[in-house]
């Protein structure tokens, strides 16, 4: 269960995509409900701050699955995105998927995404092994610079081949295709959006409504249990 929801974080046509500052679709928040197998098991909260063409946008996730009065597994995620317009100029994350830790920054440098990215070596992939690295060793790497971070909100995610896996600081590539209209329920209302199917490294479903706001995600764990975001 120790993966439960590394797929939510690995994460991204019919709306139109908006500037990331000058025309975002949100006020200065967005949370939603994770529930698991009709159950919640935390939180997933973005605010957006903007500043002229400047924006930023902060993620909080907490979640806890608990087995007989016992939390079984834990996770917590917290990161901070730069805007300015539509260009992605940098990330810095930190995660607890229980007990496994990562750290990473992103910053644009000139033609390209510079990496730095502290975690176990288990959490890394195969090719970092090949580097001789040493238990919590800094990776510093390079990215394409028109990769997008893996966080959901952006509907410009639904027309990429790649994105910025934003608990690992890895390149994510993924097929995206789309499934049609659908009516889906909000804790308080219901919304007209467009289904999106993540393949490939990322493998889940999205929906944006048609101000490509995102409004659901729904996914397989690694354990088998359905994993849903209700919009609050």
């Amino acid at each position: 269960m120790h993966r439960l929801v590394l797929a939510m974080l690995l994460l991204a046509a019919g709306p139109t995509a908006a500037s990331a500052a000058e025309d975002l679709p949100y006020g200065s928040s967005l949370s939603f409900a994770a529930v698991r197998n009709g159950q919640t098991i935390g939180n997933h909260i973005l605010t957006f701050q903007k500043n002229g063409t400047q924006l930023k946008v902060s993620t909080a996730i907490d979640l806890a699955v608990k087995f007989m009065g016992v939390t079984a597994y834990r996770y917590t995620h917290r990161a901070e995105e730069v805007w300015s317009g539509d260009t992605f100029q940098g990330l810095s994350a930190q995660t607890d998927d229980n007990g496994k830790k990562y750290a990473i920054r992103i910053q644009r440098d000139g033609a390209a995404l510079a990496v730095e990215r502290n975690a176990r070596p288990d959490a890394l992939s195969t090719a970092t092994f090949d580097r001789g690295l040493q238990r919590d060793d800094a990776v510093r790497t390079t990215l394409p610079p028109q990769l997008l971070p893996s966080t959901h909100w952006n509907v410009r995610q639904v027309r990429q081949t790649a994105l910025v896996n934003t608990q690992t600081g890895t390149e994510a590539r993924v097929q995206v295709s789309v499934l049609g209209r659908e009516t889906i329920r909000t804790a308080n209302a219901s919304i007209d959006a467009t289904r999106y199917r993540y393949t490939g490294d990322l493998v889940m479903d999205q929906w944006f409504d048609d101000a490509g706001r995102w409004v659901k995600t729904s996914f397989t764990a690694s354990d088998g249990s359905t994993i849903e975001y209700v919009l609050k």
